[in-house]
């Protein structure tokens, strides 16, 4: 029988605009729903000696206002992250511990953070599909859907839910 983890990832206040907002409802009720055997969520933790801020002049989720997730946790686990994928050493660890063998990404950018933990998770192994109504980028549909579409071709249609 499947053990299955929801793994939310970065629905941060810095990533909420006009194109993710109205998927944050979405998201909340998916957290709410009691599919899963347990939920999880990442937050991107940004600092002043990164590479986002030192080379990419990246100045979001410097703080804790901009850090804070965005839903109701629902007092689920929250990882910390400094790097783009959510596949960090400690969820390695937790996922392994709890015995997940199937797991499901939601959350913010399908172009970044979704996309890169996504092929991560793939590569090591794991049974990981896409939720791709619960996904998008803070740079709009059309990016969001190119990405979807390469993911499709990546980790296998059947994968993207």
């Amino acid at each position: 029988m499947d053990k299955i983890l929801l793994l939310v990832i970065d629905v941060q206040n810095s990533f909420v605009n006009e194109n993710t907002k109205p998927i944050l409802k979405k998201i909340e009720d998916l957290v709410k729903s009691k599919k899963y055997d347990d939920v999880v969520f990442t937050k991107f933790i940004n600092n002043e000696n990164s590479i986002w801020y030192k080379k990419l002049n990246y100045r979001k989720c410097l703080n804790d206002e901009q850090r804070q997730i965005a839903v109701d946790t629902l007092n689920y686990k929250v990882f910390e992250k400094y790097i783009y994928s959510a596949l960090t050493d400690e969820l390695i660890n937790y996922i392994k511990e709890n015995n997940f063998n199937k797991i499901y990404l939601c959350g913010f950018d399908t172009d970044a953070c979704v996309y890169k933990t996504t092929l991560d998770l793939f590569e090591k192994g794991y049974d990981v599909s896409v939720l791709k109504d619960y996904c998008m980028s803070h740079k709009g549909v059309e990016l969001h859907n190119i990405m979807i579409n390469n993911l499709k071709r990546l980790i296998g249609e059947k994968n993207i839910i």
